[in-house]
């Protein structure tokens, strides 16, 4: 885990699905926190959740798509005290993402490689990356 400089202030959760190689990605949309940066899906652990009841409702809430969570992966600290759990999951069959626009401006599908490449990930998303690209593993 990556030690925080600041009090953990909040929990969160991030869902990694990855399919074909490719793993789900979003582009945050202009009205929330980092507007336009690409993350995996995922938000806030609401009072009385687990985090495995938070992963499936903020895929429902930013993507309309039902989710199940399959197992912890890895957590981090955020430099501005946010606890995430990183936790693969895996889409229902025969759903599509539908982004909600409040939240969602593009739903990406990228490789490993183009992640890490990529100037719009969001920064806080790339030690997992590192993780990833170091152990490689799968759902």
């Amino acid at each position: 885990m990556i030690e925080s400089p600041k009090p953990i202030q909040r929990y969160g959760v991030v869902g990694v699905v990855v399919e074909h190689g490719r793993y789900l990605l979003v582009r945050r949309s202009p009205t929330v926190l980092a507007p336009g940066k690409l993350c995996f899906p995922g938000g806030g652990i609401e009072p009385g959740e687990t985090p495995q009841q938070a992963l499936v409702r903020e895929f429902q809430e930013e993507l309309n798509l039902s989710v199940r969570p399959i197992r912890f992966d890895w957590e981090s600290i955020t430099p501005w005290g946010v606890h995430l759990q990183w936790w693969f999951a895996e889409r229902e069959p025969n759903q599509t993402p539908v982004p909600n626009p409040n939240e969602v401006a593009e739903i990406l599908y990228l490789t490993l490689p183009e992640m890490l490449t990529h100037p719009d990930m969001l920064e806080s998303n790339r030690p997992y990356l590192e993780k990833l690209k170091s152990e490689p593993c799968s759902p």
